[in-house]
């Protein structure tokens, strides 16, 4: 099976959005697709006058953010995604990690400062996800997370993409993002291994949203996922983009 992951930069966008339909509809085996929607939660954010605020790559998630996170995640963008899907013929049910508290999560704490309610996966109820999955039904996850009182939890959709592939001894775990893959000098590097990954961190090379996305590849494929893929669309239907192996 197949964990997919898609960024938010395009979710707005009806012809991808009709593109992204036909191209699930293409895949021959079981998956789970897990989304983002950063893009348009910081346009409701500046909308709202709430000015949206990172920590390496990571959103401070306050609780008026939370509101907005929720609405835009759990709402307007895994409906948008539903709708596109079954469209193309998919039997696709929209949810979050809060329905049937399938993701639970706590705090993240981060060295560089206070997230908010931000957080990060401890335990995937795999069963919830296998049976749609037995049914032929496409499972839509939203990264909105169950805390163990009862809290919600916004957590990174690439950090939870991870977090199910691993639980769910997914064979690859794709990242369909807005680019071709990691580049360096405006080229793709085609394939690279953990230890390349860290050193194009270090050399300033992989920045900003990259190297949250890249990190949970890093530890999808510690966590026994044979290859992690960072492409778009088209890589997707090509088999291009970035591959992220543990060792040459």
């Amino acid at each position: 099976m197949l964990i997919l992951k898609i960024s938010g930069h395009e979710l707005d966008d009806a012809a991808f959005m009709a593109r992204l339909g036909e191209a699930i509809a293409a895949v021959q085996e079981p998956l789970i697709l897990v989304h983002g929607g950063g893009k348009e939660i910081r346009d409701l954010q500046q909308r709202l006058g709430i000015e949206p605020q990172y920590v390496d790559g990571l959103r401070v998630t306050d609780a008026e953010s939370l509101s907005v996170v929720k609405m835009v995640l759990a709402g307007r963008v895994n409906k948008r995604l539903v709708a596109s899907l079954s469209l193309a013929g998919v039997d696709a049910f929209g949810m979050s990690g809060v329905d049937r508290a399938c993701l639970k999560a706590e705090k993240l704490h981060h060295h560089k400062g206070d997230l908010g309610q931000v957080g990060r996966v401890v335990q995937v109820r795999t069963e919830v996800f296998k049976h749609l999955l037995d049914e032929s039904v496409t499972p839509v996850l939203s990264p909105i997370c169950y805390g163990a009182d009862g809290s919600i939890f916004n957590v990174n959709a690439d950090h939870v993409a991870m977090a199910v592939a691993i639980a769910m001894k997914a064979k690859v775990l794709v990242f369909i993002s807005n680019v071709v893959g990691v580049l360096q000098h405006k080229m793709l590097l085609p394939k690279l291994t953990i230890e390349q990954v860290e050193e194009l961190i270090t050399e300033g090379v992989i920045i900003d949203g990259m190297i949250p996305k890249v990190r949970s590849a890093i530890e999808a494929v510690q966590g026994g996922v044979a290859a992690v893929r960072i492409t778009n669309l088209d890589g997707l239907k090509n088999g291009t983009g970035t591959i992220i192996v543990a060792h040459d």
